[in-house]
C-alpha cells in the first residue's frame, strides 16, 4: 500500500489529492468553503475500475482521459452528504487491487474537488499502470465484484453504481467474448432497489456493434435480474 500514498480510504479526494497519488506524496489541501450543490437527499455512488488487460482504460491516455471527463460530471452533481466509493477490480484477487477510497461530500470536500481528483486519478490509470504502480490484470471478475460489493451496499437509499469497463466478464462464473459466452445468473434481488447500474466503455476495444449490442443485452438482462432499476451501457457518448 505504501506506493499508493495519495490514496487512503476515508481521506479528502481533491484535485491536490491526486496530484499527490501521482507524484507518490499524501498531502492534501482541504478547503473549507461551502459547496454550491444545492442539497438534495444524499446518493452513494460507487465506481468501479476495470484494470484488466482487456479494457482500453489501462492503455489508453486519449480514452482514459474521456472516461474520466465523464465520471468527473457524475461526481459534480452530488448533494452533500452523499458517498463516494472507489475500488478497482480485474483478478479475484484483494491484494492485487488495493486501490479504495471512500469519501463523503461535504463543505471540506466539495463535489468539485472531489471529482478533479478522481477525474485526475483515472485519466492517469494508463501511465500508472506503465510504471508499474498499477498492475494490469489477466482476468474480468465484474460479476464476483458486484457480488462483493453488494454485501456493503444500502439500496434502500439512492444508490448508483458506475463501471469503467469493457464488459467482458472473464471469471470463474462465465464469460463473455467476442464469439460468444454468457453471463452467470445474477443473485436474484442483491441489488433490489439500487437505482441504475452504468457501464461506460462497454465493448470499447472489440470494435464490434454486434458484440457490443450482446453485451449490452446480457448485462440488461444480469441487472434486471439483481434488481437494478434500470442498467446503461455506453460505448460512447
Amino acid at each position: 500500500m505504501k506506493r499508493f500514498g495519495g490514496i487512503v480510504a476515508g481521506v479528502v479526494v481533491s484535485g491536490a489529492l491526486a496530484l499527490s497519488f501521482l507524484s507518490g506524496s499524501a498531502d492534501a489541501a482541504l478547503s473549507s468553503e461551502p459547496s454550491s450543490v444545492e442539497q438534495m437527499g444524499p446518493t452513494h455512488l460507487v465506481i468501479g475500475l476495470d484494470l484488466s488487460k482487456s479494457n482500453p482504460l489501462v492503455t489508453s491516455d486519449v480514452y482514459a482521459a474521456q472516461v474520466a471527463n465523464r465520471l468527473a460530471d457524475e461526481i459534480r452533481e452530488l448533494p452533500v452528504r452523499s458517498k463516494v466509493t472507489v475500488r478497482s477490480f480485474g483478478v479475484y484477487d484483494t491484494g492485487s487491487n488495493p486501490l479504495r477510497i471512500d469519501q463523503v461530500i461535504s463543505a471540506r470536500a466539495r463535489p468539485g474537488d472531489v471529482a478533479d481528483g478522481i477525474q485526475a486519478l483515472v485519466s492517469n490509470l494508463p501511465r500508472l499502470v506503465s510504471e508499474g504502480r498499477l498492475e494490469a490484470q489477466m482476468k474480468t471478475n465484474i460479476v464476483p465484484f458486484l457480488e462483493t460489493m453488494a454485501g456493503g451496499i444500502d439500496c434502500s437509499s439512492p444508490t448508483k453504481i458506475v463501471l469503467l469497463t469493457d464488459g467482458a466478464e472473464d471469471s470463474e462464473l462465465g464469460r463473455l467474448t467476442r464469439s460468444g459466452g454468457s453471463l452467470p445468473p445474477a443473485q436474484a434481488g442483491s441489488f433490489s432497489g439500487c437505482g441504475e447500474l452504468l457501464m461506460l466503455g462497454l465493448g470499447r476495444g472489440f470494435n464490434s456493434p454486434s458484440t457490443t449490442a450482446r453485451f449490452r443485452t446480457a448485462w440488461t438482462e444480469w441487472s434486471d435480474e439483481a434488481g437494478f432499476d434500470r442498467f446503461v451501457g455506453l460505448y460512447d457518448w
